[in-house]
């Protein structure tokens, strides 16, 4: 309805169907074929100069100036020759198409209605009284009718599209829910698995060599001796494996759905605790991340704790969640050697892996020695609501 070339056509094509009808009369053309021709003039420079313009605006104040235009050219047209009404056909669609409201498109209606029967009266005189009410009557009770039918055929059809964005929307929500469903129950089955089959087996190598060490230490000789060192040495091995195997089953805990971050952080330093002795203190207050953003930190403590767990040798650990800014600014510090004394993190594919994670979201990765000794590692996350937040913007922009 609302393509200008179509409107532009049907214009051009009403206003040449007017000046056919003068046409058809023979010479010499009189006042009122004049008078049909200036009006229909009228109506085409009015057209491309204004009404054409507001074509989909739906603003009422243009709606009116279209109406009023419309309807003194329908009256004066139709006071030259009573066939000028032919107009309509264009006039009534072009005023339903511009109305901001139903309630606009009727007023309208009915002025465009009461200048056709004025037009009517104009030419005919009083005699023309009953015919102009009966014309006028007729044509706005068909183009009330047809345009209210047709407005509620369009209205069905944007209701149905919001409906169906909507469900498309949940559909989305819903596939996406099943995803995240079906990659925690995998987490938890490969945590399950490494923590029954290789944990386990890790286990039993570490007591069958500290039973072996001991053995061997009763026993003298230089043989003895090498073979007691080569059993200390599959005892370190077989431990710093078991605590990857443990670093591994931590990182895979899944996210629980519904649970919050700082429950989440709770759990994973209580867990943490537990299995390695190193006392971490956990500290969330951060509000404004969705849910993707909520697993890229907690996913990026646990590989935390485990650089500290591998490398840090640290008797206490510190997990902070902040808003500084527009960020939410995730710190996981520690007490013990520090980066450089440690075996090489940041070139490892855990740390690696969390500077990807933060990448993708715009975030920022960054590992430090601390002020105090140990290492800080900050993970920066931009607030989903830092953009109608003014504590999140500088002072400059508050202003």
């Amino acid at each position: 309805m609302l393509n200008r070339r179509w409107w532009d056509v049907a214009a051009i094509a009403v206003a040449s169907i007017l000046v056919l009808f003068t046409l058809f009369d023979p010479p010499p053309y009189g006042p009122n074929d004049w008078g049909v021709w200036a009006t229909t003039g009228a109506f085409l420079v009015f057209y491309f100069a204004y009404a054409r313009a507001h074509l989909g605006v739906d603003r009422l104040a243009p709606h009116l100036v279209i109406s009023i235009a419309f309807a003194v050219l329908v009256g004066v047209g139709a006071s030259f020759e009573p066939s000028f009404a032919i107009i309509q056909v264009f006039v009534y669609p072009f005023i339903w198409t511009t109305a901001p409201s139903i309630r606009s498109a009727l007023v309208s209606n009915v002025l465009i209605g009461v200048a056709l029967a004025a037009g009517y009266i104009v030419h005919f005189g009083p005699s023309g009284i009953v015919a102009g009410v009966i014309s006028a009557m007729v044509s706005v009770g068909f183009s009330i009718a047809l345009g209210l039918w047709i407005t509620n055929i369009a209205l069905y059809g944007q209701e149905r599209g919001r409906l169906l964005d909507e469900l498309q929307a949940a559909q989305g929500q819903l596939a996406a829910m099943h995803r995240d469903a079906g990659v925690v129950e995998e987490r938890a089955r490969l945590a399950r698995e490494i923590h029954d089959t290789i944990a386990q087996s890790l286990t039993g190598l570490v007591m069958v060599a500290q039973r072996t060490g001991t053995r061997l230490g009763g026993v003298d000789g230089e043989t003895a001796a090498s073979a007691r060192t080569d059993v200390e040495l599959m005892e370190q091995m077989a431990r710093e494996a078991l605590t990857e195997a443990r670093g591994l089953v931590a990182s895979l805990a899944p996210v629980e759905p519904g649970a919050g971050l700082g429950d989440a952080l709770e759990r994973l330093a209580a867990s943490f605790e537990r299995e390695t002795g190193v006392v971490v203190t956990v500290t969330a207050s951060a509000t404004g991340l969705s849910r993707e953003h909520e697993v890229v930190l907690l996913r990026s403590a646990q590989e935390g704790l485990a650089n500290v767990r591998k490398h840090a040798n640290a008797g206490h650990a510190a997990v902070t969640v902040e808003s500084i800014g527009g960020e939410v600014v995730l710190t996981v510090a520690d007490d013990g050697v520090g980066p450089g004394a440690a075996a090489p993190g940041t070139s490892g594919f855990g740390l690696a892996g969390i500077r990807d994670r933060t990448a993708l979201v715009g975030g920022s990765f960054a590992i430090e020695p601390g002020d105090g000794g140990g290492t800080v590692l900050r993970v920066g996350i931009p607030r989903a609501d830092a953009a109608t937040d003014p504590s999140a913007l500088p002072p400059e922009e508050t202003a």
